[in-house]
């Protein structure tokens, strides 16, 4: 299965962000400076961003081409609704990261 070059890097933004904001020390001793409060906040949203980014390109792919399957033979439709539902699986993790993310900063 070839991935899209979209795909491939918001899945290796997915993958790389949780290791980026690891802290050294447990969060209730030590006191976060503000560069890592900015650093936590764009790693944040570039994990939405990318996840939603790859998540839509995917689910345009996909479901551009079930349509076109169901077209020529409807009994695909339900199968293939479940490729779609995969990719949207992608930005719901996304948004499970990016919330663990937040709730670092507050």
């Amino acid at each position: 299965m070839k991935l899209s070059r979209i795909t491939a890097l918001a899945l290796a933004a997915l993958a790389a962000t949780p290791a980026l904001a690891q802290e050294a020390a447990p969060a209730a001793t030590a006191a976060r400076t503000p560069m890592e409060t900015a650093i936590l906040a764009v790693a944040a949203a570039a994990t939405m961003f990318l996840s939603v980014f790859g998540a839509g390109a995917a689910i345009g792919k996909v479901g551009a081409a079930a349509l076109g399957a169901a077209a020529e033979k409807p009994e695909v439709l339900s199968k293939s609704i479940l490729f779609v539902a995969l990719a949207e699986g992608l930005c719901v993790l996304g948004f499970v990261i990016a919330i663990m993310l937040v709730q670092k900063i507050v």
